[in-house]
């Protein structure tokens, strides 16, 4: 099994090279959307987060209100804190589960968004980012994703740097160009990949 990290920067393409990633026949771990599962309705993360915050995190319909809950969090770095302490270790768990009932000869590629920023890196065999200049970022956000200009400045400058990400990176996928030939690279990087982990099992 090969245990590959994928990052990069909001805009960057991340969620399109996995895809592709996972068409090949990457096992995907997206730690965004466990981070999602680990609080839905009767869960036991659920019920912590509500005896942590109170009920006025949840939705008329008991499900988590984000907003209200990410208005509480991100305004005070020791609830933020909080909350990662219930959390992070419920995505961990998942995550553990889903790497273990993977095949031996897998490439198991874990979607993490801020893997730079959280020193990561070394829990991979391997770490892919998928990079573009600012100034594509910026044009994605703002064209493909209907962000007003300051808003998507402010999310990129709260990530970690593009200089950062690359020092960290095993691997680069360039996709500061158009979405045409992105396929080709990561057919080529999913070539290596499959290599890598046949060696591994």
């Amino acid at each position: 099994m090969l245990k590959v990290g994928l990052t990069g920067g909001i805009g960057a393409g991340k969620s399109e090279v996995s895809r592709l990633l996972v068409a090949r026949g990457a096992v995907l771990i997206d730690a965004d959307k466990i981070a999602r599962e680990v609080v839905e309705p009767g869960t036991p993360g659920l019920a912590a987060v509500v005896e942590a915050f109170g009920r006025e995190v949840l939705a008329p319909d008991g499900s988590l209100d984000r907003p209200k809950l990410g208005g509480i969090v991100f305004a005070d770095p020791e609830r933020l804190a909080v909350l990662n302490a219930i959390v992070h270790p419920l995505v961990g768990a998942r995550s553990a589960e889903l790497e273990e009932s993977a095949s031996g000869d897998a490439v198991v590629v874990h979607d993490v968004p801020l893997l730079t920023e959280n020193g990561l890196a070394p829990l991979y065999d391997l770490v892919v980012v998928v990079d573009a200049s600012p100034e594509t970022q910026l044009d994605r956000l703002v064209r493909l994703r209907g962000m007003s200009e300051d808003d998507a400045r402010a999310r990129m400058a709260a990530q970690a740097t593009r200089e950062k990400r690359l020092e960290i990176a095993d691997v680069v996928i360039d996709n500061d160009g158009p979405i045409d030939g992105l396929a080709e690279r990561v057919g080529a990087v999913w070539e290596d990949l499959a290599r890598r982990a046949r060696q591994e099992s």
